[in-house]
């Protein structure tokens, strides 16, 4: 772990409690979003995907706000009090709001719920990330460092929460409420100091104006990113949502594949925890444009065996690397933000050309993939996925911007690096 000095330590378990409670709140209640909307509002399969498709619009809407609302807040904490705050209205909004709503007033309860859903979670959930990325590195601490305690609350809170749920949702989202308030103790007693030695490096004394979001959008480098995300982040997040579809074709008995699927989700959420303590410093050594890169590989080989393999056991195998390219790429992408973006839009960037470009690829990809899983099988798509990922990562190669790195000696130190400009 990098060193951490003894003023920080107090405030790196602070700010990675926060994290560990966040995640572990949205698994715990959120996390069986879709069961809940099936099981106890019986609503149909396409009124569920219609519930997913609204949440993601509105997602897309609300990202970039929350991003330019960060850049021009700073290491204010206001916008996370009211993300903390709409978490802990979870139990009343679902018990009495939500839930009679989808029952009598079907559309509009879809609405109130995309709204309720992405202040809180949806489009929360990336600005706390932004936020404790740039606290980070104001404080000389390693993002993927913080960011791993997410990944062990969700493992924590999925490893009962589904035992909750059959006594009673209600317990789910009793529980979410009150732990938001537990957060937001932790969040009252976290310390943004903005005078430390990084500052000059990571806050920008100039305050960010709509006309630095037009001119980002005109950025080549920008449009090169989204190209990257479209072509490789969108392969793996869209192949992930029907993967347990397909995972239990490999086995005779279908609740012993959804058995194993529960187990190597564990699994998975452990190598996360895991990995996210070595990513860094790994994409320190080869640069942020390299882990990318990487990232493409992995995930264009990963398809690619999972079209080709007939095996329980590769397949088995093959799942929990998901988690390996979660922390190589979340790790990459704040690195590669914060080397070459301007720090006034840093949080923007994150939101708009990461955040909701992943949305956006849920929306406009998600209906094509599930008709190629029915059409030509789930072996093919999962192929035809792969090389497309494959295709625009070699395509990345030449578009994304040189990153420092330790290999090659041109990396940096934080408290001595110079932002680069757009």
């Amino acid at each position: 772990m990098k060193n951490i000095t003894a003023a920080n330590k107090k405030e790196y378990v602070k700010i990675s409690s926060f994290i560990f409670l966040y995640f572990f709140t949205w698994s715990a209640s959120i996390g069986l979003l879709a069961i809940w909307l099936g099981q106890k509002t019986n609503l149909s399969g396409s009124v569920i995907g219609t519930v997913f498709a609204v949440n993601g619009i509105f997602s897309v809407i609300l990202k970039p706000v929350y991003g330019y609302i960060l850049d021009k807040i700073g290491m204010s904490k206001y916008l996370l009090y009211f993300v903390v705050g709409m978490s802990a209205l979870m139990a009343p909004f679902f018990i009495y709001v939500y839930q009679p709503l989808l029952i009598s007033h079907t559309m509009l309860g879809i609405i109130v719920g995309a709204i309720y859903l992405s202040f809180a979670w949806y489009a929360g959930v990336a600005a706390c990330e932004s936020y404790t990325d740039r606290y980070s590195r104001l404080n000389g601490m390693e993002f993927g460092q913080i960011r791993m305690w997410g990944s062990l609350g969700w493992a924590v809170a999925s490893s009962f929460s589904g035992l909750l749920f059959n006594l009673s949702p209600s317990w789910n989202f009793i529980l979410g409420s009150v732990t938001s308030v537990v957060m937001l103790i932790v969040l009252l007693s976290l310390k943004a100091n903005a005078n430390t030695g990084n500052a000059d490096e990571v806050l920008s004394k100039q305050k960010i104006v709509f006309s630095d979001v037009v001119e980002l959008m005109r950025s080549r480098k920008f449009w090169a990113f989204c190209l990257y995300v479209a072509g490789v982040a969108w392969m793996m997040f869209i192949a992930e949502q029907q993967f347990s579809r397909y995972f239990v074709t490999f086995f005779d008995d279908v609740q012993q594949g959804n058995a194993v699927f529960g187990y190597l989700g564990t699994v998975q959420s452990g190598m996360e925890f895991l990995m996210y303590m070595v990513i860094p410093l790994f994409v320190n050594y080869v640069g942020a444009k390299k882990g990318l890169l990487i990232v493409g590989l992995v995930v264009g080989a990963r398809l690619i065996i999972s079209g080709l393999c007939d095996s329980h056991l590769l397949i088995s195998i093959l799942k929990p690397l998901y988690g390996l390219e979660i922390c190589l790429l979340l790790v990459s992408v704040f690195k590669y933000i914060a080397e070459h973006f301007d720090k006034r839009v840093n949080a923007t960037m994150y939101l708009l050309g990461y955040q909701a470009m992943l949305y956006v690829g849920n929306v406009v990809i998600s209906s094509p993939a599930g008709y190629l899983y029915d059409r030509i099988g789930f072996e093919q798509t999962y192929i035809l996925m792969g090389a497309i990922a494959l295709t625009f990562t070699l395509i990345s190669a030449f578009t994304l911007s040189a990153c420092q790195s330790k290999r090659d000696g041109s990396y940096v130190e934080p408290e001595h690096a110079e932002p680069v400009k757009n």
